[in-house]
């Protein structure tokens, strides 16, 4: 599906429109007929009044968006975006390719927000489907005198590393293996820009990885440990940022098989970690971000086959720690540690870790947001948050005392993969903890990472959540030090 917003100064007459108004007589030079008018009115005045209307005039589609402007930005902001999201589906419905937005308000903000919630509603995956009659392809014209085509072009490019993905989380683990995700990230990083290497078992053996190891110790396919990197010459940051996604490319639980049968459908979603990691890149490095990222994925998957590991078994991390294993489906925590030891080499300035790692977070908030957890400082935490605001992908902070370590101690190695049944999203991250020295930030991606049911913008099936949330938070460190240099 391919999404381009433009900037324009002509509409073509017969195409969809979408008007963003204060006040209905601003509409009066735009062919709208009396009763039309009046029709629109009466639902704004009416007992459930409404801030958006559609009308269908048969040939197109015409859409009226009065915006409160006096809520509070980042919830307006999240309304529009919904709104897009009607929009888009309506579009669809009808079999409509192209949409003027027009802004009569002069409000960029305003109108980006419709822009962004119409752009991300309109993603489908129909790389499997032998016949679609839906539109391959959506045109959105915007005309507003508050917002630049720079703007849209850059909105552009992070809408589509949000594409790209869900397309990696959409994919079955049948075409998306460890090895074809490390194939994807090379070509990716020839793509755009960045620097990308692929370790393959034998490095991995090397480098002493036992958890990224003995999860893949029940599959035929061998696993990789990819390395991302983007050091532009204007960097703000002199020690580098690194990001740290799970990659397993399908989870069975290992030896521990999920129960009950039903949970395994969506397993292909356990990488979306590994997936917001690599639209991160896309999203970084397209709109050419003055930052200096790092990126590390390690990736297998988790099955029963082979010689796979059982309850019982004692590993060494690649950090010489020894990892008692309590439950085989507590194996994301495993790869992770391997790769958040590993990142001990670049001294990082802040190490943020995306995975969909516990069913003890969906539990706990659902998927309208994230768990977040960690030793950063509170200004790193409350700019996260502040962009999980922004983009509507929040952040809720968990607490990290210190008494949840004794839940991961065992009485035969140095710590236990899984704690007690109470706390199980802190006890995960308080496992990983023991592997990181670092300013550190765990995201628990589990709830919102893919959903079973089409859901405003995010759609269905893979969300791509992470990359807007990573993208304006780099954003926002890159402005406070612009800022900070030209005091």
């Amino acid at each position: 599906m391919s999404v381009i917003l433009r900037s324009v100064l002509d509409i073509p007459e017969a195409v969809s429109k979408v008007f963003v108004v204060s006040d209905l007589t601003m509409l009066k030079d735009f062919q709208f007929s009396e009763a039309e008018v009046a029709y629109i009115r009466r639902k704004q005045e009416s007992e459930s009044a409404v801030d958006f209307v559609s009308l269908n005039r048969l040939n197109s589609l015409v859409f009226v968006l009065t915006p409160d402007q006096t809520e509070g930005g980042n919830e307006l902001s999240e309304k529009l975006r919904r709104h897009g999201a009607s929009i888009s589906k309506l579009l669809f419905d009808e079999k409509y390719q192209s949409v003027a937005l027009i802004d009569l308000i002069d409000a960029g903000s305003l109108t980006l927000a419709i822009a962004e919630g119409l752009s991300l509603s309109s993603y489908r995956f129909e790389k499997y489907k032998t016949n679609s009659d839906i539109p391959s392809s959506l045109d959105v014209m915007v005309v507003s005198p508050a917002v630049s085509g720079c703007e849209l072009a850059a909105l552009n490019r992070l809408n589509e590393a949000v594409f790209l993905a869900r397309d990696l989380v959409n994919e079955p683990v049948g075409y998306l293996t460890a090895e074809r995700l490390g194939e994807i990230i090379l070509e990716e990083g020839a793509r755009l820009g960045f620097s990308a290497e692929v370790f393959n078992k034998k490095k991995i053996e090397s480098l002493k990885m036992g958890g990224l190891l003995a999860v893949n110790q029940g599959s035929v396919d061998p696993p990789t440990f990819s390395v991302l990197e983007w050091k532009p010459e204007n960097a703000v940051n002199s020690r580098p940022y690194v990001l740290v996604g799970k990659g397993v490319v399908f989870d069975t639980g290992g030896i521990n098989l999920k129960t009950p049968p039903g949970s395994l459908d969506t397993m292909k979603c356990d990488m979306s970690g590994a997936a917001s990691v690599v639209g991160a890149f896309a999203a970084i490095v397209a709109n050419n971000l003055p930052v200096h990222v790092i990126g590390l994925v390690p990736a297998t998957d988790n099955r029963p086959g082979g010689n796979a590991i059982v309850p019982g078994d004692i590993l060494t991390m690649h950090n010489g720690t020894t990892v008692e294993i309590i439950n085989t489906d507590a194996e994301g925590r495993l790869i992770l540690a391997d790769a958040l030891s590993f990142a001990k080499r670049y001294e990082p300035e802040l190490v943020i870790d995306l995975a969909t790692l516990t069913g003890s977070a969906v539990m706990a908030i659902g998927s309208h947001g994230m768990v977040g957890m960690g030793t950063a400082g509170e200004e790193m935490k409350t700019k996260l948050w502040e962009a999980g605001e922004l983009t509507g992908e929040r952040v809720v902070w968990f607490p990290f005392w210190s008494d949840y370590d004794d839940e991961i101690k065992s009485e035969v190695a140095d710590i236990k993969n899984l704690g007690g049944r109470e706390a199980g999203a802190i006890t995960a991250g308080k496992f990983l903890s023991r592997f990181i020295d670092s300013p550190w930030i765990h995201l628990d991606i589990a709830g919102p990472a893919f959903l079973s049911a089409r859901t405003n913008y995010r759609g269905i099936g893979g969300t791509g959540v992470g990359v807007r949330l990573l993208y304006r938070f780099f954003e926002s460190l890159t402005v406070s030090a612009e800022t900070g240099k030209t005091k």
